[in-house]
């Protein structure tokens, strides 16, 4: 039978998937001898049984009972013992930190009996009936599914202007009374007295949590799997609320959103944890804690120290004082932002703990894209409002709104938003990814909406407390009584605090500056023009020291898909190889249409040929400015692939104006209203285009690949690559191949020849495409798109979103590679195409290149570069190095 249930004392910090990271961190610090309250974990196989099967595994409960007979015993006190109970708390862990995501039930074993035990052990009845009604409130909530807003309404009315530390003991003992009696008229059924009942009730209610909407959509945000289940850790209570010797708080090892070392965190008297994340009192910062209690601040920090040396990471702590005697909650290793990943990555290489593969392997694309982000201008605009405490770094202008749904719905509409609380909770978290930034009057660093913002890389204000927010009002009141209603345009910097009313302009950041500088061979950083002041240039020199190394250990080559001169030039600048993708229709729009229309127009060979014609000159120097951007490096032609028609007018159009004009409509227009209507299809994307187009309009492509060799004799040192696009059968390939190897040879240019893998059958005949071609680049967004038979312009709003809260998809299909269906169609194109033609030289064009998931997939199934917009570059060189230092064994989260 399994073993459903481990003691604190039998486990580590590497049982993550086993005990959650919670339980598995609480088992390794009680083992290297720190204060943890004793306490056992229930592992994440039980609860993966209770979702699949809607019932405890057998076995569970006697394993449970024991683990708590032996906690009783080691205690010297039952659980909700009548004279001296013991109490417990019950709390989530997963493998991956989901912060407030999933459910907790503190001071679980009091009833009416116990309550007046616990008075008469502690020597405080306040803290007593405090502890009672927090209970009834968090159950009748979290078990029993009463709305909370029906608790904090009876609690207010009786606070009246009092904060939670003003309500006396009488007035703690009626709100018992009046929670049970929202509980009996919600729940249908009493609060249950039995401890042990309310303890299995309350491990049932953390698994289910599991699947809370919350918890599935902060795991889609995160990406984290939807099968892995959470722990549940069940913990002898120690009491942060037992008068003001006491108290609870979290701390960082160092700040998590710059990364500088020093005391960080926050600290709340005569309260317990959840009081501090939900930001319903502000916190003192944590040094405070050395005046209020010397001894309890230096074991503190004393303690960061040893957890930091030991886990070699920013460690992210909770922590309790109980009448002057510290305890350990919780360590796990910290959220931080992408400012501070990088800076903490290298402090930690400087000091020892790991070694630079490491570090690259601490950061991710995403941060480094993050980092890239503009910021306000130092010059500014906008009137500045307040200053609250900067949360999460960033600069964020948006319209003002104060309810999640709101920002759910204006975001829907492309519209930029500012979510705007009091403080948020974890039914915040839909409004928090749908805005561009957060901002909170009450609540400090270590409150649920500057964790959870720092996690996701969102912009967050928290703590501004002058401002007055009036959430049913949807305004807020401001200093000098400036009044911001919802929709009004403010902006927030979450580097400084500072909140303006209107838009402030933006600027580069210094990491987007250093990469425009040029790639790493164009000399030391040193040399280069970074304009940053000091703390800015820390961040811009652990930028430069990660990417140096992971340009190093990377295999894969990074190239861009660039059309234009411009955009080879910056993808050079970024640190781009190449040009993996130039899509040569792009150069055929503008003041060019007509040409083309001329093309389309022409009745025979002689016209068609003069229009040709006029475009290869004009082909020719567009291909001559890359080849010179790129300075001898590859650049990857795709012969034109989408159908003529989309360089027509639009039908209802064309049709329109001919119908007004009647009579008095031009040849032309006549002209072209007939061949739009013969060219016109159902669904043009599987019709007259790629390579069909090319051997249904002799010359085109003989065209483009003459202005290619002219390109390639004008500039020194010029690397062409020539891709037939949309093949699906090798005969196809050859006949294009023959006659562009022809052209090339008579101009003496040498081009390697090869195709897009863009259509399934290409992918699954890939051995005998190979006879034919020099190199195979992935087209993964038609691949996808054909793969999956659904058009991304007109599904992804129309069902993706259902199908991701279903979960059809993980997450979409056009964003990263679906590695069952896409990525076996690559693989078997790969491994098929290099059985067929050893030296095939394999690539990525489609959007995909650029996504930090994908890169490490064609890292698994070796490719030779990936191709990606000029502005991903640095992220797929990033990626690159990380998938190579994973692939080795190295750890990569």
């Amino acid at each position: 039978m399994p073993k459903y249930v481990y003691g604190f004392t039998e486990g580590n910090k590497d049982l993550k998937d086993l005990l959650g990271g919670k339980g598995a961190n609480l088992a390794e610090m009680t083992n290297i001898g720190l204060p943890v309250p004793p306490g056992f974990t229930i592992t994440t196989e039980a609860c993966r049984h209770y979702l699949r099967h809607g019932a405890m595994p057998g076995g569970l409960e006697e394993e449970a009972g024991e683990h708590l007979a032996a906690l009783e015993a080691r205690m010297g006190k039952r659980l909700g013992q009548a004279d001296d109970p013991l109490l417990v708390s019950v709390r989530s862990g997963a493998k991956f930190s989901m912060p407030g995501m999933m459910e907790t039930v503190l001071n679980v074993g009091l009833n009416d009996d116990s309550v007046l035990g616990l008075a008469k052990q502690s020597g405080n009845d306040r803290f007593a009936w405090d502890s009672y009604r927090r209970l009834i409130q968090m159950f009748g909530r979290t078990v029993l599914g009463v709305d909370g807003e029906l608790f904090e309404d009876a609690m207010d009315a009786l606070k009246g202007d009092r904060d939670d530390t003003g309500l006396e003991t009488a007035d703690l003992q009626r709100l018992v009374e009046t929670f049970k009696g929202i509980v009996r008229a919600r729940a249908g059924r009493d609060f249950p007295a039995d401890p042990r009942e309310q303890l299995d009730l309350a491990v049932r209610a953390v698994f289910e949590s599991w699947n809370a909407p919350r918890a599935i959509l902060y795991r889609r945000q995160e990406r984290i799997p939807a099968g892995l289940g959470t722990a549940v850790n069940v913990v002898a209570m120690v009491f942060g609320n037992m008068g003001p010797d006491s108290g609870t708080g979290v701390a960082f090892t160092r700040d998590p959103g710059s990364g500088r070392q020093g005391v960080y965190g926050d600290y709340l008297r005569d309260a317990q944890g959840e009081d501090v994340v939900a930001g319903i009192r502000n916190t003192v910062p944590l040094q405070e804690l050395e005046t209020i209690n010397s001894e309890a601040y230096h074991e503190l920090l004393g303690i960061m120290a040893t957890l930091e040396r030991h886990y070699r990471d920013l460690c992210d702590i909770e922590f309790t004082i109980e009448r002057g005697r510290l305890w350990m909650l919780q360590t796990r290793v910290g959220k931080r932002t992408a400012e501070a990943a990088f800076r903490i990555a290298t402090q930690l290489v400087d000091e020892g703990l790991i070694d630079m593969d490491e570090a690259v392997t601490r950061v991710t694309g995403d941060q480094l894209a993050h980092l890239m982000f503009p910021r306000f201008s130092a010059t500014g605009g906008g009137h500045r409002l307040t200053t609250g405490m900067n949360a999460s770094p960033g600069a964020a202008a948006g319209r003002a709104v104060f309810s999640s749904e709101r920002a759910v719905e204006l975001a829907g509409r492309g519209e930029a938003v500012i979510l705007v609380r009091r403080e948020t909770t974890p039914d915040d978290l839909a409004g928090m990814i749908a805005a561009h930034g957060v901002l909170t009057s009450r609540g400090g660093k270590t409150s649920h909406a500057a964790v959870v913002a720092r996690g996701m890389g969102r912009t967050c204000v928290c703590g501004a407390e002058e401002l007055e927010v009036d959430p049913h009002a949807r305004r807020f009141t401001a200093p000098g009584g400036v009044v911001v209603n919802e929709g009004d345009l403010i902006s927030i910097d979450g580097s400084t605090g500072a909140v303006y009313l209107g838009e402030v302009p933006v600027t580069a950041s210094p990491v987007a500056r250093y990469f425009e500088g040029g790639p790493a061979e164009s000399g030391p950083i040193e040399d280069r023009s970074v304009e940053s002041g000091p703390v800015e240039d820390e961040l811009v020199r652990a930028v430069d020291r990660v990417m140096t190394r992971a340009d190093a250990v990377r295999r894969l080559e990074v190239r861009a898909n660039a059309d234009t001169p411009e955009d080879a030039a910056r993808a050079r600048r970024f640190g781009a190889l190449g040009v993996g993708l130039c899509r040569t229709e792009h150069m055929f729009l503008g003041e060019r249409r007509r040409l083309v229309e001329d093309l389309i127009l022409a009745p025979g060979g002689e016209e068609r040929q003069v229009a040709l014609d006029a475009l290869e000159p004009l082909q020719t120097a567009d291909f001559a400015g890359i080849f010179g951007a790129m300075r001898g490096l590859p650049v990857t032609i795709r012969l034109i692939d989408p159908p003529l028609h989309e360089f027509l007018p639009d039908l209802t159009d064309l049709a329109v104006r001919v119908a007004v004009a009647g009579e008095r409509a031009g040849e032309r227009d006549r002209r072209l209203l007939e061949a739009v209507r013969r060219l016109h299809e159902q669904n043009p994307m599987l019709g007259l285009r790629g390579v069909r187009l090319g051997l249904a309009i002799p010359g085109l492509f003989a065209m483009q690949v003459r202005a290619i060799a002219a390109a390639a004799r004008q500039v020194e040192g010029a690397r062409a690559e020539i891709m037939i696009p949309l093949v699906g059968a090798v005969q196809e390939l050859e006949i294009v191949r023959e006659e562009a190897a022809g052209i090339l040879a008579e101009a003496g240019v040498e081009a390697a020849i090869g195709t897009m893998i863009e259509v399934p059958r290409a992918a699954l005949t890939s051995g005998q495409i190979a006879g034919a071609a020099e190199f195979f680049s992935f087209g993964t967004n038609d691949l996808t798109q054909m793969t999956w038979g659904f058009s991304r312009d007109d599904v992804e709003s129309a069902f993706f979103g259902r199908y991701l809260d279903l979960g059809v998809f993980g997450v979409s299909p056009f964003e990263s590679i679906d590695r069952d269906g896409v990525g076996r169609l690559m693989r078997i194109a790969a491994e098929e195409g290099r059985r067929a033609r050893p030296g095939l030289k394999l690539g990525i064009c489609g959007e995909h290149g650029g996504d930090p998931d994908s890169v490490h997939f064609c890292h698994e199934i070796g490719l030779d570069y990936v191709s990606c917009s000029p502005f991903r570059v640095p992220v797929a060189r990033l990626e690159a190095g990380r998938a190579a230092l994973a692939r080795t064994g190295s750890d990569s989260r």
